[in-house]
């Protein structure tokens, strides 16, 4: 694996570093649209490669169809480049998916990011058609194989299918399961394998990812980003200090609360992470002193 294959292309956006980014709410709770453009910049100047708007750390499920579509834009503006801009382009919906990756061409997008349906348990069949329909749209379709939250699981033999038929170029894997990487690779090697949860990216990392879909980079993006280009290059002598030392953070992207704790981590790091709209809530009693602990020893530690 060498470097050009985990870095961000033109060709190939959806590869390097794309933060899945928080969206910051004012105590009303209403969108801070400058703040999120000031953030994705911040990102972008930190070593990161792209953003992912829409998905679960901006709360998607809660925006409106104004809200959705205003995020993209803003995101683009302030990317200076839609092509490092992949939305994430969830719904109840095959249509309203593909209406959602069809507005992200126009915006200029460079690829999209698309759960499978989840508005129940799909079986295969269902899925096949799922991605067949969204990829009508023309931008190349990362799938998110999260079986933890929608209970339907992208497996390696399904991926490689829709990776044969054209309807996917990658998938960000958050099962949290290392092996399938190498399956992955022996039934669909051109298939691009991206780390969907951070604690987990230096085992990934080691086995092939050539990307990051990432959510503690919203809080620490230098320190993250020096961690991938490591641990994407095999450098353990770099990387393994790092990831040690981040650990204790990472781990909360793949909990249940890991959007109020990206987001408790960005206020502590003085970015502009803001309150969760209902029905996430404010953490309290144990789970926020662990993620405030965390966080306090990742700035002590020299984190940024």
């Amino acid at each position: 694996m060498n470097e050009s294959s985990t870095s961000w292309t033109t060709d190939r956006p959806w590869r390097g570093i794309m933060v899945a980014t928080a969206l910051p709410l004012r105590e009303d709770l209403s969108i801070d649209y400058d703040a999120y453009a000031e953030h994705v910049r911040f990102l972008l100047d930190n070593g990161c490669d792209g953003v992912v708007p829409n998905g679960s750390l901006g709360e998607y499920q809660t925006l409106t169809a104004e809200e959705r579509a205003r995020v993209v834009s803003t995101a683009v503006d302030a990317a200076g480049d839609g092509a490092r801009v992949m939305p994430g382009v969830a719904a109840y919906g095959s249509a309203e998916s593909r209406l959602w990756a069809e507005r992200a061409a126009a915006a200029g997008c460079g690829s999209v990011l698309l759960l499978p349906p989840n508005a129940y348990r799909a079986d295969a069949d269902a899925v096949r058609a799922h991605y067949a329909e969204v990829a009508k749209a023309g931008l190349p379709v990362v799938a998110y194989n999260n079986p933890i939250d929608t209970k339907v699981d992208l497996v390696p033999e399904l991926l490689a299918e829709l990776h044969t038929a054209g309807h996917i170029v990658a998938v960000k894997e958050f099962s949290g399961d290392v092996r399938r990487a190498y399956q992955l690779a022996e039934l669909a090697p051109e298939l691009d394998l991206l780390v969907g949860a951070d604690d987990v990216l230096l085992e990934l990392a080691l086995a092939g990812a050539v990307g990051w879909i990432a959510g503690y980079p919203n809080a620490f993006p230098a320190s993250c980003a020096e961690l991938y280009h490591a641990a994407a290059a095999g450098d353990l002598e770099r990387a393994l200090p790092l990831y040690k030392s981040l650990h204790s953070l990472l781990r909360w992207d793949s909990k249940t609360e890991f959007v109020q704790a990206i987001k408790l981590s960005m206020d502590l790091a003085g970015r502009p992470g803001g309150p969760t709209r209902a029905p996430r809530r404010p953490l309290t009693g144990a789970v926020e002193a662990a993620v405030l602990s965390a966080t306090e020893k990742a700035v002590a530690d020299g984190h940024h």
